[in-house]
């Protein structure tokens, strides 16, 4: 992770290019505290979230070590939301510049900022319901206040792939653009709000924008209540495999049947 202000101007790198930055639980420690020094530091006035190389963030690490879906060691501190605090409580504007391939979790912190500018040719994914999770982020809250139920359900329920230019037209993206221009594209957005914008006014802006505090935080608890119910599974298992042996899955769950436990869970952790 980098973090490098100039000009007003704060660029925070997911720096990991010869992975493509994939997504680490040490990364979500570093990304929120660089979001709250930018936060808390009146010299930034606006700050680019961007990856290094030609990957955003590949999305979390599926190979079997990496152990991303098994059952937490300490469920109670487990979260589905690894970023604290999210790019929308950071009172200055946030821009994604999206320079290529978000899956997952990577596309999911971009729909925490307030701007995204993608890759033209990116591809874009949350495609947790076809590794036998579900999305994470707030993403459930993100992905609708953005777009519309009706993106967020063909988004979130498919986990199906597409590319910037759609993301545009769906409206997740403000802007689509050859992978090049897109970083240079957020930094002369990012300068012109540096330069140009009352900082006050634009973090009041911005509070009014993400207002509905409330409604994002009980769909943290309640995505979090569900990754706790579904890590460490087999289906949780059989996803991640299925897709590194490049095969459909073969499902063990089923929705009468292990029914019962949401509700225990939804009980257990008050969602």
């Amino acid at each position: 992770m980098r973090l490098d202000v100039d000009g007003g101007v704060a660029v925070i790198t997911l720096d990991r290019p010869d992975r493509l930055n994939v997504f680490s639980g040490g990364m979500g420690v570093l990304l929120g505290e660089a979001y709250a020094r930018c936060d808390a530091d009146d010299s930034v006035r606006a700050v680019v979230l961007t990856g290094a190389g030609r990957a955003f963030c590949a999305g979390a690490d599926l190979t079997p070590d990496a152990g991303s879906f098994d059952a937490p060691r300490e469920p109670r501190e487990f979260t589905a939301a690894p970023v604290d605090p999210p790019a929308w409580q950071v009172r200055k504007p946030v821009i994604a510049a999206v320079n290529g391939h978000a899956i997952g979790i990577g596309f999911t912190l971009a729909m925490e900022c307030d701007i995204r500018i993608v890759a033209e040719d990116a591809k874009l994914a949350i495609p947790q319901v076809r590794r036998g999770m579900v999305p994470d982020a707030r993403s459930h809250w993100t992905v609708a206040r953005a777009a519309s139920h009706a993106v967020a359900a063909d988004i979130l329920l498919t986990g199906r792939t597409f590319r910037g230019t759609e993301a545009l037209a769906l409206g997740l993206a403000s802007r689509a653009l050859p992978a090049a221009d897109v970083l240079p594209a957020a930094l002369e957005t990012a300068r012109d709000i540096a330069a140009n914008v009352n900082p006050l006014s634009a973090a009041l802006s911005k509070r009014l924008l993400w207002r509905d505090r409330a409604d994002a935080e009980r769909v943290e608890r309640m995505e979090t209540a569900y990754h706790r119910l579904l890590m460490g599974t087999a289906d949780a298992k059989e996803g991640p495999r299925a897709w590194m042996e490049r095969r459909t899955p073969e499902w063990s769950s089923r929705v009468a049947a292990d029914w019962p436990r949401v509700g225990e869970i939804e009980e257990r952790y008050g969602v």
